[in-house]
């Protein structure tokens, strides 16, 4: 490993031990987005992370000629701190939004000629914006229809903060609200399950009820979707990397922090393989689990809480076909095992045929399905839903597994998720886990780093930078 004193950067020069020194443990966007805030507010950084790249759970990796994402990630115009970190790292224009909000939904089990719909926005103001979309939306019945409208203007009066709405199950509320078992198929859950990696049966109210709020009750546009047009790799590894190094942050891959200590003089060392490093200010920008570890006495006043938090699996299935069968960038199913599908084969550098990649959120029940089995499950799925895959040759198949993809939006998890601030003094929290408010997304990654580097930066002393991403305009 380095010294503590980079030879460039804006702290080129800068001594350690001069009282704005600070380690951020893990190099997810949590991390990053924590490490860089501290860094452009004057603080010293060092980085550490334990794999060999940034960028936590959305990664890219290289399988023969092609650039796969471990997972297909989006995220949507509400999404502003992560838009806010992608322009920081210089990165908007390579995951664009779309203009206006346009998911082709297909059902399996509809006849031919009646499998189409399409959930899109007008310029309308909320909530007239969906109102045609819903109007002739064909996998719901009139009646159907009528009744998720009663229950959106229900859901748009509920109070985020109330607590007791995270005792509650989103699927109890949808029934008690008149949601056919169709219409939580065909609609909350279609939404849903993509974005908290949970069924209404087993969501907390109060996650989704934020979810629906913020993402199609909030603002026209707030539901658009926006996709990395590149490997993951690049935006949260290449470019993030390269910020990192502008702003004088001190990068150390390949190295995990393994305890933490706070001397009599309220300076933290931080132990690795070879070296201990210190510092006024720590961020533990890990899985809750590692943070658990390593958290010191005292800490939080319930540490146990944080192993009480659930995780969920994502399962992603990808197919590379020797011709184009999706026409559109991605679309949703119903009435089949898939999901959503996505077009990577520009993003993967595939140059002929097509590379699709199908996100399976929780999949308790197939996440450790051997591969075999998957490919006998999934492609006859596809032939149903595309026909131009009946005649295409299969040239790959493969399937990425995340255990622990996400925390489980269980009722009850808004208790156990912390804040950015310990007991412990210079000792924060950050991680799409804590308490941001969010499911498990980049939106709530991004969030709670600004969190924790805003709580160090005032414990230090230090401004603020004035371009940070500002949590309470988006609250």
């Amino acid at each position: 490993m380095t010294d503590g004193t980079r030879s460039d950067g804006p702290l080129a020069g800068i001594p350690e031990g001069s009282g704005r020194d600070a380690v951020v443990v893990g190099g997810g966007l949590a991390g990053v987005t924590a490490a860089l805030a501290l860094a452009d507010a004057g603080v010293r950084v060092t980085l550490l992370e334990g794999r060999p790249r940034l960028g936590g759970l959305a990664f890219s990796f290289q399988r023969g000629g092609l650039t796969v994402d471990n997972g297909q990630h989006v995220h949507l115009r509400c999404c502003t701190a992560y838009r806010w970190f992608l322009d920081r790292i210089e990165g908007t224009a390579l995951a664009p939004v779309q203009n206006r909000l346009d998911v082709p939904v297909l059902d399996a089990g509809k006849p031919e000629g009646h499998r189409l719909g399409r959930l899109r926005r007008d310029a309308l103001p909320v909530p007239l914006h969906l109102g045609r979309s819903l109007a002739t939306y064909p996998h719901l019945s009139l009646a159907e229809r009528a009744r998720v409208g009663r229950a959106a203007l229900a859901l748009k009066a509920l109070d985020l903060a109330d607590p007791t709405l995270d005792t509650q199950d989103f699927g109890s509320w949808l029934a008690a609200h008149g949601q056919s078992a169709r219409a939580v198929e065909a609609l909350w859950d279609l939404v849903g399950v993509a974005t908290l990696n949970a069924f209404a049966s087993d969501a907390s109210l109060g996650l989704a009820a934020m979810v629906f709020k913020t993402g199609l009750l909030s603002d026209p546009g707030a539901a658009d979707i926006g996709w990395a047009r590149v490997p993951l790799g690049e935006l949260h590894d290449r470019l993030a990397r390269k910020a990192l190094d502008s702003a004088g942050v001190r990068t150390e891959l390949r190295t995990r922090a393994t305890s933490l200590s706070l001397d009599e003089n309220g300076r933290w060392s931080v132990q690795v393989p070879g070296e201990t490093l210190t510092a006024d200010a720590v961020v533990l920008a890990v899985a809750q689990r590692e943070a658990h570890d390593l958290l010191p006495p005292g800490a939080l006043d319930t540490p146990g809480r944080l192993l009480e938090i659930g995780t969920a699996p994502i399962l992603n299935v990808h197919v590379v076909y020797d011709r184009t069968v999706l026409a559109g960038p991605f679309l949703a199913a119903l009435g089949t095992p898939v999901q959503w599908v996505f077009d990577r084969t520009e993003a993967s550098g595939l140059t002929s045929g097509q590379y699709l990649a199908l996100s399976q959120s929780a999949a308790q029940d197939e996440i450790d399905t051997p591969v075999a089995v998957l490919r006998e499950r999934y492609l006859p799925e596809l032939r149903r839903l595309l026909p131009r895959a009946r005649g295409a040759e299969v040239k790959d198949f493969f399937v990425t597994r995340e255990r622990t993809a996400t925390f489980a939006p269980t009722p009850g998890v808004g208790r156990l998720r912390p804040g950015a601030r310990t007991k412990s003094p210079g000792l924060y929290l950050a991680g799409a886990w804590t308490a941001t408010g969010w499911p498990a997304t980049m939106e709530s990654a991004v969030r709670s780093g600004v969190s924790a580097a805003e709580a160090a930066l005032g414990a230090l002393g230090r401004p603020r930078p004035r371009h940070l991403f500002a949590l309470e305009e988006a609250a």
